[in-house]
């Protein structure tokens, strides 16, 4: 099973799993938070892969994540966003402040 945190470098990558409900995204939250006080992370990246469903305390702490990231200068995209959660991203707004990917784009490094 593949860790849900993953550091390479300056980018955080955070695998998301099958339901982003309250209980997931207060853990995801608590723990984006801790890597993020601890390491010099640049980037942050939410790999949807696995994603069927997210509420509202989701697009909560996605967002919170991102003024975190842009308050220290850092960026954060959305990879592997199938039709369905592009669609609860679109609705939400959260297209409009992050840039999401349907698969992984192959210059992540760069970006």
């Amino acid at each position: 099973m593949r860790q849900p945190f993953e550091i390479a470098g300056t980018t955080l990558t955070i695998h998301l799993p099958a339901e982003i409900d309250h209980h997931n995204a207060e853990g995801i939250q608590y723990e984006a938070d801790r890597i993020l006080r601890r390491k010099n992370i640049r980037r942050m990246v939410f790999d949807f892969g696995q994603t069927d469903f997210m509420d509202s305390s989701g697009i909560g702490m996605i967002m919170g994540r991102y003024k975190t990231m842009r308050f220290m200068g850092g960026t954060v995209i959305a990879v592997r966003v199938n039709e369905r959660m592009r669609r609860i991203l679109t609705l939400s707004g959260v297209y409009k402040v992050i840039d999401i990917y349907e698969g992984m784009p192959q210059r992540l490094n760069l970006l």
